[in-house]
């Protein structure tokens, strides 16, 4: 066999590399999700303040001292509040009831402190524990 002859293989000889991926094999910036990058930069944010937790107790929120950890629940049911519909819209199902669920827990949790409510701490608890619950049980029938 002469060189002539020989063809590169196009799966192995790819220089553009896999649909969606630049050269070194990670993903290009062109395929990231706009919808996906939102709620991921919320939760982000609820994440970032329960770590600032320790060090900045309080936070003013338009003249209200809101506790960090109280903020976060609620930065983080926003999150998961704006990717319920997005990924029920696109027909993600599980993805879209896990954001709900999350919504309602973590929007519960807020609330009880903001209303001093224990009844909504308790709900949110157990939307929060029984979505988990719900979630891992979705998960052994992904196969």
């Amino acid at each position: 066999m002469s060189d002539d002859d020989w063809e590169p293989d196009p799966e192995w000889d790819d220089p553009g590399g896999v649909a969606g991926e630049d050269r070194r094999g990670r993903p290009s910036l062109s395929d990231l999700d706009p919808a996906s990058l939102v709620v991921g930069t919320i939760v982000g944010i609820a994440g970032l303040l329960l770590l600032l937790q320790p060090t900045v107790r309080v936070v003013t929120v338009l003249g209200t001292r809101v506790p960090t950890f109280v903020l976060s629940s609620g930065v983080l049911a926003l999150g998961f509040a704006v990717g319920a519909p997005v990924y029920l819209r696109r027909g993600f199902r599980l993805r879209g009831i896990a954001h709900l669920i999350g919504a309602v827990g973590f929007g519960a949790l807020f609330f009880a402190a903001g209303f001093d409510s224990l009844a909504l701490l308790w709900l949110g608890l157990a939307v929060v524990i029984g979505g988990a619950l719900f979630l891992v049980a979705e998960t052994r029938n992904l196969d």
